[in-house]
């Protein structure tokens, strides 16, 4: 015991003790630093993600012009694949295909939602983009994206979004 406060009275004399106490401060500052920028990143990484997914689930929906069930399950899965490698449990996806009459006047053709609640302003959401006999696909992504080590500041971080496109082969995309 003598000889262990012998040496912590030396190093708090000399400079090495003084370099020791600073970095036993300045450490845990500097660890908090960096994981937050690791989960910062990984947000970052599963908000581009989600965008992606959005898009590739529209452009899936809108190549052909009857769509089929196996279709629409097929797009959903493959913006599922778009966030890998994240965990996508928590992946949701609202499909709307939105028809515009003779006046312009929007209305659902059909509606598929998985894993999530459906958009209930979808109609008001496609109305800048209403044209005449034309239609419009409408696809919003949820996913979200718990922090691995600030969870406890932050919580879980809900992202959403919304992608719109238009039918390749025909005005409004139908399903069988």
């Amino acid at each position: 015991m003598f000889q262990m406060k012998k040496i912590l009275s030396g190093w708090v004399k000399g400079k090495e003790g003084v370099a020791a106490i600073e970095a036993a401060m300045i450490f845990p500052l500097m660890l908090m630093i960096f994981l937050g920028v690791f989960d910062a990143g990984n947000a970052i990484l599963a908000n581009q993600k989600t965008v992606r997914a959005s898009q590739v689930v529209a452009d899936l929906i809108t190549r052909k012009s009857i769509v089929s069930a196996a279709d629409v399950t097929e797009a959903m899965d493959a913006g599922r694949l778009a966030l890998e490698p994240l965990d996508s449990s928590s992946y949701g996806v609202d499909i709307v295909s939105v028809r515009f009459d003779e006046d312009a006047n929007s209305s659902i053709e059909w509606r598929e939602t998985l894993n999530m609640g459906s958009v209930p302003d979808a109609l008001s959401a496609v109305s800048a983009l209403e044209d005449e006999d034309e239609g419009v696909v409408m696809v919003s992504v949820t996913y979200v994206y718990t922090p691995l080590f600030s969870s406890f500041i932050s919580g879980p971080l809900t992202m959403n979004e919304v992608a719109f496109s238009r039918g390749r082969r025909t005005p409004v995309i139908t399903h069988e």
